[in-house]
């Protein structure tokens, strides 16, 4: 089944006018009149409405994009409620989309919002209508298979695609740019020279930065990226993988994450002197937490997500290359560039 869907924002530019420069005057002051144009004419396309794309969109939307395209199936839960502060106690039971509509265009009126609640991205014709209708593709808390799914229907129509989600007190971001140019500032650069230079970064596709070797990082390197956070992240997908999109939610289950964990940081060729076993601790706190979300976790990668969205649509300074992981034990947040 094929649909159609409103041509993308860029086949008929918007200028920005008196009145929206006025809205968006602290912005255009940071990052400049051009940078709010690109915004200005951009749709993006969100896919799953959970915590993380909530924390999102509120984001992108305050920020001054044309147009929202939000895709979900599903029913409003209760359980909806801890996160999702676009449901109120009388949305338990409707569409999310339907439900969060009104509240999304109430944060800024400038910007087109569009809900969709059929299933449309298990279908490959109306997949691609979707995406060929938009800028840039977010999806949000969803599976390995599908992610790497929509990101090979991203490639062949030549869109940026983002991921991101979180599982308990870990999250991440995943980015495929394509070829990315952007301006960047040139802190190397004499007073009297150009502050800005213009740069370009290659990405990898899902699939191939999944296949990510750590051989060649010294000890030093390797302990920086914190690669028990990554590894675990590779294994709840991979869990998820085998138990047919069902996620650990008992310590009955933190033997068989643990075991697929431990061969994903074989096959990876992580520094043993670095790692040689992943951490039992974390594994049995996220075969307890990672079905569940956990609101300030979501407001970060969430928050973090929608940045980087916004600073690949303006093409100023470098966006994220290519997979960010969160640790909300510790706050801290690492980046590691996987087959780039």
């Amino acid at each position: 089944m094929s649909m159609d869907y409103e041509g993308s924002a860029k086949s008929n530019p918007v200028q920005i006018t008196e009145d929206e420069a006025a809205v968006y005057d602290r912005q255009i002051r940071l990052w400049g009149l051009e940078a709010q144009q690109r915004m200005r004419n951009a749709t993006i396309l969100i896919v799953r409405l959970r915590g993380t794309a909530t924390e999102a969109i509120k984001n992108i939307v305050l920020a001054g994009i044309g147009r929202l395209v939000v895709v979900d199936t599903d029913d409003v839960t209760e359980e909806d409620l801890g996160t999702g502060f676009f449901f109120r106690d009388d949305d338990v039971g409707k569409k999310k989309v339907d439900a969060a509509k009104t509240r999304i265009e109430s944060l800024n009126p400038l910007v087109t919002v569009e809900a969709l609640s059929g299933d449309v991205m298990h279908d490959m014709e109306s997949l691609d209508a979707l995406v060929k209708s938009v800028d840039l593709v977010c999806a949000t808390d969803w599976d390995r298979e599908g992610l790497i799914h929509i990101n090979d229907a991203c490639r062949c129509l030549g869109k940026p695609f983002y991921a991101g989600g979180t599982f308990g007190l870990l999250g991440y971001i995943f980015c495929d740019l394509l070829k990315h140019d952007y301006i960047t500032p040139d802190r190397s650069a004499p007073s009297d020279a150009p502050r800005n230079v213009k740069a370009s970064t290659v990405y990898s596709p899902l699939h191939m930065a999944l296949r990510h070797q750590w051989s060649a990082l010294t000890k030093r390197q390797t302990k920086e990226l914190n690669p028990a956070i990554l590894h675990a992240i590779l294994a709840l997908w991979e869990y998820q993988h085998v138990h047919s999109g069902k996620l650990p939610d008992s310590l009955e289950e933190a033997a068989q994450l643990l075991s697929i964990a431990n061969a994903l940081l074989e096959t990876s060729n992580v520094n043993s002197q670095v790692l040689e076993t992943m951490p039992r601790e974390l594994i049995d706190t996220l075969s307890t937490a990672a079905s569940h979300e956990i609101s300030p976790v979501c407001a970060v990668v969430g928050g973090m997500l929608a940045q980087d969205i916004l600073k690949a649509l303006a093409a100023r300074e470098a966006p994220i290359a290519n997979f960010f992981v969160f640790d909300g034990t510790s706050g801290s947040g690492t980046v590691c560039r996987m087959n780039m």
